[in-house]
Parts: structure tokens; sequence; C-alpha cells
């Protein structure tokens, strides 16, 4: 795969910053194989769990971008090995990294919802408010302004 361009971490959006998915994280964690896709019939509340947070994140539930149509040139972003997942999302501008700075445990559920609503194909990405605006001091301009007034 080809060398991305670095991102600012600053101005990319944190997949585990979503609602719920740093829960599942630490479910993860204590229970390593609902990780694993093929393994999550084993706990049901998690995969509901999984079901509700993808929904409430991107609109669309793993089994349901499943579903989906690709397009024609789908690039099957949700195969690929975490550490290369993990560098095409973040040519996109997400960081799908833990703290440890390593692909998230549960990645392999989010990534095909992500990148469907992310590149617009299904579902929707979550609501990010605009970066706050820096504050002028605008008073003291206004300030000075006033004093040359008054000297004329």
């Amino acid at each position: 795969m080809t060398q991305a361009p670095p991102q600012n971490p600053a101005s990319m959006r944190r997949l585990i910053d979503l609602p719920g998915i740093d829960a599942l994280e630490l479910k993860a964690l204590m229970k390593p194989r609902a990780a694993d896709p093929d393994e999550l019939y084993e706990f049901p509340d998690i995969a509901e769990a999984i079901d509700e947070t993808a929904r409430a994140a991107f609109g669309l539930t793993p089994d349901e971008a499943a579903a989906v149509a690709r397009p024609a040139d789908w690039d099957a972003i949700e195969r690929l090995d975490p550490a290369d997942m993990a560098e095409a999302f973040a040519a996109e501008g997400w960081d799908v990294l833990d703290t440890r700075r390593k692909p998230l445990r549960m990645l392999a559920h989010w990534a095909l919802p992500l990148a469907l609503a992310m590149r617009g194909v299904a579902g929707a990405l979550p609501f990010q408010a605009e970066p706050d605006q820096p504050v002028t001091d605008w008073g003291s301009s206004l300030k000075a302004e006033a004093s040359r007034f008054r000297k004329r």
C-alpha cells in the first residue's frame, strides 16, 4: 500500500471518541473473542451493543452495511489488514487507533459502516461541530481607532 501523506492528528476525527466505542473496546479487552466478527454469536449482549452503537454513529448496523451494494470502484477497505486499514482511514481523516497507537480491537466491526458513511454510499457520519473561532481582541483596535478619530 502506498504511504499516505501524514495527517495533522488534531484535524483527524477519532473513532474511539464516538459514543459507545470506548466502552465496547473495554469489553473486547476483557473478552478478546468478542472482537472477532465470526465469534460474536457467543456474545449476544455485545452484538446488540455493537448494533446500537453503529446505528447511532453511522446510521446503519454492520449487518445492514454488509447488505449494501458497493460501487464498482470500491477498494474493500474493510478487508485490509488492521494496520493497513488504519493507514487507509488516516488518509481519509479518521484516526482508528487506540491510545497506544494500535488499531482498535473492534475495528473489524466498525470498518464497513464507517467506510460507507464517509464515502457517502450509505449511512451518515456523526455530527461534528465546527471548531471554535479564535477570539480576537477587537476591543483594543476599536479603542485605538477612537483615539485616532479624536485627534483629527
